[in-house]
Order: C-alpha cells, then sequence, then structure tokens
C-alpha cells in the first residue's frame, strides 16, 4: 500500500512504563477518509497508541508517521492538523459554549472573527445553537460529549482522534454522536475512534481488536466475521424450560460457549458435527437456526484463541 493512500503508519510500536509494556510491538495504517475503529477492554493499549500518534508522548520503540511525516520531529508540523478529543472531559464547567469554544480556538491561533463564525457552524451542525450561551455545569452528559466534539473540530483539522467518545452515554446520545462521525467521514475527514462498545465497531471502515497491548486482529467487521466464524453461531429456541441443563452440556464438553438471550440461548459453536448430533439427541426440546455473528462475538473468540495458544 502506497504512502499516498494512507494517513497514519505505524510500525513496530512499542511503549513500556518500566517493566510493563502498554503497546506491545505493534503495526497497522489508516487510510484517508476512513472511519478507523481501534476496539479492545480498558487497559488494551487505545490511549496510549492515540498519544503516540498525535505527539503527546514518546514511543519506546518502533515509528510512527501522520501523512508520511516522523512524528517524533514534526509535532508543530502536524498538531494544526490533528483535532484529539481525549476521554476525559475537558471544557470549563463555569464557562459557557461560546467562551469554551472561543478559549479552543485561541489555543490553535484563530482570530475572534475566525472563532465566532466557526463556532456558529459547528454548532448549527451537531444542533446545539441553543446552548452557546449556557454554562457548561448545565449541560447533560451526552451534549457535554457533543460540545466537546465541536471544541476539537473548532480549527478543521482533518485528522479527528476520538478517544472514547461515547462512554457513560445514552444509547440515543451514542446514535446521535455516531452520525456526526459518519457525516465528518463523509465531509473527507479521517476519523480514529477507540471504544469498547462492540456494536459501535459496526459503522467503522475497519478495525483492529486490541488486547493487553497486542493487535490480535485486523479487517473490516465483515471479514473479521467471516474470519472468525465460517460457520455462524446458533440461537436455541427452547419448548419447555431446560436452558441451564443444555447450556452445562454443551460447555462441559465443550461443543460450544453459550449465553442467555431471551427465550433460549445463543451458541458460538466449536465443534459442528458434534452439535448437530447433540441437536438430534435433544429433539423437541429446542430448535436452533443460525444468526450474523456480532463482533462481540469475534472478540471473545479471537481472546479465546489467543489464550488456547
Amino acid at each position: 500500500m502506497s504512502i499516498e493512500s494512507n494517513i497514519i503508519q505505524v510500525e513496530n510500536l512499542t511503549v513500556a512504563f518500566g517493566g510493563f509494556k502498554a503497546v506491545d510491538g505493534i503495526s497497522f495504517e489508516v487510510k484517508r477518509g476512513e472511519i478507523f475503529g481501534f476496539l479492545g477492554a480498558n487497559g488494551a493499549g487505545k490511549t496510549t497508541t492515540i498519544r503516540c500518534i498525535c505527539g503527546l508522548l514518546n514511543p519506546t520503540s518502533g515509528t510512527v508517521k501522520v501523512d508520511g511525516k516522523d512524528v517524533s520531529s514534526s509535532t508543530s508540523v502536524l498538531k494544526p492538523r490533528i483535532g484529539y478529543m481525549s476521554q476525559k472531559f475537558t471544557l470549563y464547567p463555569d464557562l459557557t459554549v461560546k467562551e469554551n469554544l472561543a478559549f479552543a480556538g485561541s489555543l490553535y491561533g484563530l482570530k475572534r472573527k475566525q472563532i465566532k463564525a466557526r463556532a456558529e457552524e459547528l454548532m448549527q451542525f451537531i444542533g446545539l445553537t441553543q446552548h452557546l450561551n449556557e454554562p457548561v455545569k448545565l449541560l447533560s452528559g451526552g451534549v457535554k460529549q457533543v460540545v466537546a466534539l465541536a471544541a476539537t473540530l473548532l480549527h478543521d483539522p482533518d485528522l479527528v482522534f476520538l478517544d472514547e467518545p461515547t462512554a457513560g452515554t445514552s444509547p440515543t446520545t451514542r446514535a446521535d454522536f455516531w452520525r456526526l462521525i459518519r457525516t465528518l467521514a463523509q465531509n473527507g475527514k479521517t476519523v480514529f475512534v477507540t471504544t469498547h462498545y462492540m456494536d459501535e465497531a459496526e459503522y467503522c471502515g475497519r478495525i483492529v481488536l486490541m488486547e493487553r497491548g497486542k493487535i490480535i486482529a485486523t479487517g473490516t467487521p465483515q471479514e473479521l466475521k467471516e474470519q472468525f466464524f465460517p460457520q455462524p453461531p446458533v440461537e436455541l429456541v427452547f419448548s419447555r424450560p431446560e436452558i441451564s441443563r443444555v447450556r452445562a452440556e454443551l460447555e462441559r464438553s465443550n461443543i460450544g460457549e453459550a449465553e442467555n438471550f431471551s427465550g433460549g440461548l445463543r451458541v458460538r459453536v466449536n465443534d459442528w458435527a458434534r452439535f448437530e448430533a447433540y441437536a438430534k439427541e435433544q429433539a423437541g426440546v429446542f430448535a436452533f437456526h443460525p444468526v450474523e455473528p456480532t463482533l462481540e462475538d469475534v472478540f471473545l473468540k479471537a481472546v479465546s484463541g489467543r489464550k488456547g495458544a
């Protein structure tokens, strides 16, 4: 893949704190104009990686390039092109939305007229013009997050990092936030987003799954589903209440991992031949049908595969 098609290139990145490797020799590329997802549990190394790409943290080893330039030697040149919304809420609660945006704009050297015009444009874009003169402390958690996004975009960066942007927000706010993210990508921005919500990754063009500082899988959501589930999971619908017994038998015999869902079990099948034989033995107890695997299924399968390696 040519440098021209990538905006980010990471090669053998390692970040160690004493004897602990928060990031352990990872490599990946991010294409221009895509929504790129970094998935993993808290502590997987996602935020540490972002901080290296933004020039906020020096790697122990490896290289990080943005637009072909080494971040370690080009931070001042790259800074105006990057917008970073951190996990920690960074707005000032006693200032109004307008005052917070004015402060954010001043950090990037924007003039007052530029800040005013850009703030009005962004608040219209996110649909919050009515909140411009309200103190941030009076806003709901979801609205605060969206205002933080506006502050991140104020200087019109073409590379946007969103670190767990929807953590702790309502399902409605999460849906609204992802509509904004998709619009940013449609407008030519490259969006790099981290999340531990597996369902959100369905909106990404490509994703990386991380665990304990290492990349365990990379690809589009569909590619990962096909890679880890050449045979799809199944849902078992019961004709009488024997869910606990069946679940225990499936897991004890290592036929599959099961979890409860409304009215039955969802099973990630390990051995299809044995599962079909077991299903015949249980004729009349349950019916089963294949279902589309989720990215949570993929992540659990990838993690279990590493543990068994």
